[in-house]
């Protein structure tokens, strides 16, 4: 049934995300994703997968050597053009997704997965963009203060409490409030994996967690006082203390890391391009991988559908931990 399934945004179609969107599907078979994207983009691709296209109907169960597809029919005819970066694969990219999790707030799926996509191609859409974790709170109307990218890979699992701005900018937006809607929203996400009753470090902003003030007094202001308010509401939360001491102490679920290089770094460096980022807080379950379009082999048959199949799998409790 559609309950038990998740739609999967195909990305940008000039990109990899095509391919691997069908190749994953295929390897899920008696539980296949539906897809959603443009027709004419998969019709070949599925066709060399052995499989055939056929549009989704609510509560029909995928069959063998079949694929459900969300025709959205965004992409202009002569627009899919794999390996070149346009205005139009960005603004379909951003249309399929869009539609997925439309589908998803009618109620009827576990969730979105979205292929990879390209900020420059969005960009040059004329889309404002700055990443999936904005997009999906405009959609949802969710603010987007309490919207997060929650990073998994190597055994790890960290939410940033901002993303993709100037360091400067992003201390400077931290607030109390800011790093206890991060860690409830990680807190949540965790018990949504089948994590019981999760146990979580939060990363100090300053060296240290600041050593009591040598290194400055934001931990003081900020992750303190949001540690403080998160053990009051009878959640498991260590900290504010040094990243690499909760890194390397162990017995954590999750982390709160405070900006973006703070908690990619070493979900990166264990998992590579293996890694799946996960939208949290939007109330809609949402994850993309942590690759790019990859447009130097697309078109080719080369891609690997490995870290899609893994986004597809956070949504099975087994599969949580990456």
């Amino acid at each position: 049934m559609s309950a038990d399934r998740v739609l999967l945004a195909i990305g940008d179609p000039n990109g990899i995300g095509p391919e691997i969107a069908v190749k994953a599907a295929k390897a899920c078979e008696d539980n296949a994703p539906v897809l959603v994207g443009d027709r004419p983009v998969l019709e070949d691709l599925a066709a060399g997968q052995g499989l055939v296209l056929r549009d989704h109907e609510t509560g029909r169960p995928p069959e063998p050597g079949v694929l459900d597809l969300v025709d959205v029919g965004h992409l202009p005819p002569g627009e899919h053009l794999p390996g070149v970066v346009s205005a139009e694969a960005g603004a379909a990219a951003v249309a399929y997704v869009t539609a997925a999790v439309r589908l998803a707030l009618g109620g009827g799926f576990r969730g979105v997965v979205a292929a990879p996509h390209s900020e420059t191609a969005v960009h040059a859409a004329g889309i404002p963009f700055q990443g999936y974790p904005p997009l999906i709170a405009r959609l949802t109307g969710v603010p987007e203060d309490r919207v997060f990218l929650l990073l998994l890979g190597g055994g790890l699992r960290i939410v940033h409490a901002t993303l993709h701005r100037r360091l400067a900018d992003a201390i400077a937006s931290l607030s109390p409030g800011l790093v206890v809607a991060a860690g409830a929203a990680l807190h949540d996400a965790l018990e949504a994996m089948g994590v019981a009753d999760p146990r979580i470090g939060v990363f100090g902003i300053n060296p240290h967690a600041g050593e009591g003030g040598l290194f400055g007094d934001d931990d003081e202001r900020v992750t303190a006082p949001a540690v403080a308010a998160l053990t009051e509401r009878g959640l498991a939360v260590t900290g504010p203390a040094g990243a690499d001491v909760l890194l390397t102490s162990g017995g954590y679920d999750g982390f709160v890391a405070m900006y973006h290089d703070q908690g990619h770094i070493p979900v990166k460096v264990l998992a590579g391009k293996t890694s799946a980022a996960m939208t949290v807080g939007a109330g809609v379950p949402f994850c993309s991988v942590g690759h790019g379009t990859a447009f130097d082999i697309a078109g080719r048959g080369l891609a690997d559908p490995a870290a899609l199949l893994r986004a597809l799998r956070l949504f099975s409790p087994a599969k949580a931990r990456m």
